[in-house]
């Protein structure tokens, strides 16, 4: 059987990182089993769903490098859903209901008032002709409701083990609004069924979603249902549910205004939570390489914003020239050449940084003389070029031959005096970009 997954999201907001955690099990999944990703819009609510959040949740993923084999959208096949519909109100499991939300609500506080839990009570089941009828002529339109078997529902999953919802645990969940619009937990099942979804990755907080969607499945299709994983939700570093504050961690928040790395959101959402060490990856091919659901362990795990940023800083300090290039003409640094690179990426947390370090090299920048004494020695002693690697020690030495300074107080001076950090790029790689023209002139307290 060939493996084949996906993921639906919403075009209702834009993708967070809970999102994306979903989106990279199911990605690399499919790639380590050499199986198919699809990406399907859940867009029925057209009331919240907008073109410009559908474009977003494109955009974010080709930005990650997590693209689909197949594409679709739930709002292309309402004749299907509706197909569906009938066939099941044909065999008497789909039922009229006529209930409004204020009756429903009264329904559900008067069993919590008997201590009785919230479930319908499939008052609609005993329907006559004639109610349907007195409803039509007040104007009320039915929603409908799909009716579960009075039976347990189990299945292994491969995450939580063997999975058992007692009958009765739920309600007959909703599958069609009374406005016609068909719902998830119908279309969902529909559509899996209809492109061969063969597992389904998901959250646990989709597990009551799933012993309702089994039974539905089971009265549309006699194909048996997918293959189960529902994973642990993401919690903050201190703990708390993350659930109010997943909006201010969007795919596009930390692109755009953390200026974090794809790879970085990748390597990190890809490992945790499971058995695997999180380190720093260049390349999506280094995560698909030994994944494996039953890595993913059932203790919550935790996000840590610190925890990205270090891993950003890590990933650029392994990333190599050929994979920053095509990226430096939009920064508007394409001058920036294989050396300059390598002699600065250690020093970066952000790409944004690389700026700042060419400005430093290629700017007017003036300098930070702290002892003008060392200056004026150091001056006096510097090399002619050609420079290179051995520039800086040679020199160094005979900096500190003419003065007897060692130590700090010999290269924090001149840190200071060529670069105006007092921390940054090794200077024996970072001295020959200076260059000695403006070596000179900050040595002597110029501008240059």
């Amino acid at each position: 059987m060939s493996v084949k997954v996906r993921i639906a999201p919403s075009p209702t907001g834009l993708l967070h990182i809970g999102n994306i955690r979903a989106v990279l099990f199911n990605w690399l999944f499919a790639r380590a089993q050499g199986g198919s990703f699809a990406l399907r819009l859940d867009d029925t609510d057209q009331e919240r769903s907008t073109p410009a959040f559908a474009e977003a949740i494109e955009r974010d993923l080709k930005w990650l490098g997590l693209g689909w084999d197949e594409f679709s959208r739930q709002s292309d096949r309402y004749g299907r859903y509706e197909d569906v519909l009938n066939e099941l109100k044909a065999s008497g499991r789909a039922y009229d209901c006529y209930e409004t939300p204020e009756e429903l609500s009264l329904k559900r506080k008067t069993q919590l008032a008997r201590g009785l839990p919230p479930i319908y009570d499939r008052a609609a089941l005993k329907l006559t002709d004639a109610d349907r009828e007195k409803f039509a002529r007040d104007g009320r339109k039915p929603h409908w409701r799909f009716r579960l078997d009075d039976e347990d529902v189990t299945w292994d999953d491969v995450i939580q083990g063997t999975k058992t919802f007692p009958a009765g645990a739920v309600s007959d969940p909703v599958i069609v609004r009374e406005d016609g619009v068909p719902l998830y937990t119908f279309c969902s099942v529909v559509d899996d069924a209809d492109f061969g979804t063969t597992h389904i990755i998901r959250g646990e907080d989709h597990v009551t979603n799933t012993a309702v969607q089994i039974r539905i499945w089971q009265a549309v299709t006699r194909v048996a249902p997918p293959v189960f994983a529902h994973f642990p939700l993401l919690v903050s570093a201190d703990g708390k549910e993350m659930s109010k504050r997943l909006g201010t961690l969007s795919v596009a928040g930390l692109r755009d205004e953390m200026k974090i790395e794809a790879m970085a959101i990748n390597a990190l959402l890809a490992r945790l939570g499971t058995s695997d060490p999180i380190t720093p990856h260049v390349s999506l091919d280094e995560l698909i390489d030994g994944f494996d659901l039953k890595k993913i362990s059932r203790a919550t795990p935790k996000f840590d914003v610190e925890e990205l940023g270090m891993l950003n800083a890590k990933i650029l300090h392994i990333t190599p020239y050929g994979m920053i290039a095509p990226r430096l003409k939009v920064m508007e640094l394409e001058q920036v050449d294989e050396p300059f690179w390598n002699a600065v990426r250690t020093n970066l947390t952000k790409l944004d940084d690389l700026k700042m370090w060419w400005d430093v090299v290629h700017g007017a920048m003036k300098p930070t003389i702290t002892d003008s004494e060392l200056a004026a020695a150091a001056l006096d002693v510097l090399p002619a070029e050609p420079w290179d690697q051995s520039t800086w020690q040679t020199w160094t030495e005979a900096v500190k031959a003419k003065t007897g300074k060692s130590g700090k107080q010999l290269f924090m001076p001149l840190r200071l005096a060529l670069t105006g950090h007092e921390q940054g790029p090794e200077l024996k790689n970072f001295l020959p970009l200076i260059g000695a023209e403006r070596a000179r002139a900050r040595l002597a307290g110029k501008q240059g």
